[in-house]
């Protein structure tokens, strides 16, 4: 909660004896777990602000919301058993170029494109993973309108060469009617790769078969 407090560029620290008082003015929404379903039967019985929900029983809220009730009840008063985790996972890599002109000349645009594939393919390989699921292609219009195109194929991704020529592929309709009927200049295009995959560890791997043992 408080992380989003002063978004975007804005820092609160609350420190744990203000954290009541920090708390208690809030809307109830603010308190994960409270969805619109929920936010709606507590404001049906009058409960708007967290000091609010922080008078209610522990056993009145179990009755009415089950065991998310328990966790509106210790929410309510700043208390929480989730673990704190800084780990983050990325889940694709992505680059784009706008042009300094706009341009529909396909060894300009599909130029670039390579380029940007042979980007981002460096990245996620310097990231730790060896292949994707998922290529996709952005590109912005002259008047801002912008698109964007995904293939998936059947097997990964894992050289710079199949994302080069995915991304070809999936650039070329956007020079003729398929993707371009009015046949508008090009201004910005961007190449992601998503779904991303790391190399498998060897405690992934299936065990050894055991060997067979020599006659004797």
């Amino acid at each position: 909660i408080a992380s989003d407090f002063q978004k975007p560029d804005g820092l609160t620290v609350v420190l744990l004896e203000a954290v009541q008082g920090f708390l208690d003015p809030l809307p109830i929404r603010r308190i994960p777990g409270i969805g619109p379903k929920s936010e709606s039967a507590l404001q049906a019985r009058g409960i708007r602000t967290i000091a609010e929900l922080r008078v209610l029983e522990r056993a009145q809220l179990a009755e009415w919301f089950g065991k998310s009730g328990l966790g509106m009840y210790e929410r309510a008063r700043g208390i929480s058993d989730s673990p704190v985790s800084n780990e983050w996972e990325r889940k694709s890599v992505g680059e784009q170029e706008t042009f300094e002109r706009d341009t529909l000349d396909p060894s300009v645009v599909l130029a670039r494109g390579r380029a940007l594939a042979a980007d981002v393919f460096a990245r996620l390989r310097a990231d730790g993973f060896h292949a994707f699921r998922t290529a996709t292609v952005t590109v912005r219009f002259e008047n801002f309108v912008t698109l964007s195109r995904s293939r998936t194929p059947e097997a990964p991704i894992a050289t710079q060469a199949a994302l080069e020529a995915v991304a070809h592929d999936l650039l070329l309709p956007f020079f003729d009617a398929r993707e371009n009927p009015r046949g508008r200049k090009i201004r910005l295009i961007g190449v992601r790769a998503e779904k991303l995959l790391r190399e498998p560890t060897p405690s992934d791997a299936e065990p050894p078969l055991p060997a067979l043992e020599q006659g004797r």
